[in-house]
């Protein structure tokens, strides 16, 4: 059968890859390219290679670019005495767009993870210290996830900032805006409880 085909196969494995895409999106994502107009499936792969091969890591914040430094790093309105450290490039896209944040980012590509063989070389951790040394940043703010993982990385890094004469804070964590309380678990309310502020 065609779906078994070794060039399907690969196809459906690729897709399945990406982030959030199981066995049967793949398969679908693969077959709708393979049945779309060869121009369609053409466009997608001329689209990925373009942006692949013009992406870079910014050399400042290891956030992705095409520039460098990136626009958030060249820019001297931002406020460079702040840092915010989060796992994903991502991260900074959602931060960006709540439009509140004024400070800079460190995008670290990953968490500690030693069962995966991740330690603080493979997060490239030398960046984010070496940007501490001059004295010029304040406070760091961890964003790490709530993960045990994105946990053990906060707790490393706020150690590590800590040591450096640097502030060190971690973003709040509990209940979403427009949520109710009744459907909140209870470790997001317990975080949420922790994490209050006075008013």
């Amino acid at each position: 059968m065609f779906i078994e085909s070794p060039r399907v196969t690969r196809l459906i494995d690729a897709f399945r890859r990406l982030p959030g895409v199981g066995r049967r999106s793949a398969e679908r994502m693969a077959l709708h390219l393979l049945s779309a107009p060869e121009d369609i499936a053409y466009e997608l792969s001329d689209a990925l290679r373009e942006a692949r091969a013009s992406i870079r890591w910014c050399s400042v914040c290891s956030h992705l670019t095409e520039t460098d430094p990136c626009p958030i790093c060249a820019d001297e309105r931002r406020d460079h005495g702040l840092i915010c450290v989060v796992e994903q490039p991502f991260a900074v896209i959602a931060i960006e767009k709540g439009g509140s944040y004024k400070g800079v980012y460190h995008v670290l590509h990953g968490v500690l993870s030693p069962l995966d063989g991740i330690g603080p070389s493979e997060l490239k951790l030398d960046r984010l210290f070496r940007r501490l040394e001059d004295g010029a940043v304040r406070e760091v703010v961890l964003a790490t996830n709530t993960t045990p993982e994105g946990e053990a990385t906060a707790l490393f890094l706020s150690r590590q900032i800590a040591e450096r004469g640097v502030a060190v804070s971690r973003i709040a964590h509990g209940v979403p805006m427009g949520g109710g309380l009744e459907y909140a678990d209870e470790a997001t309310l317990a975080q949420a409880i922790q994490g209050r502020t006075k008013l």
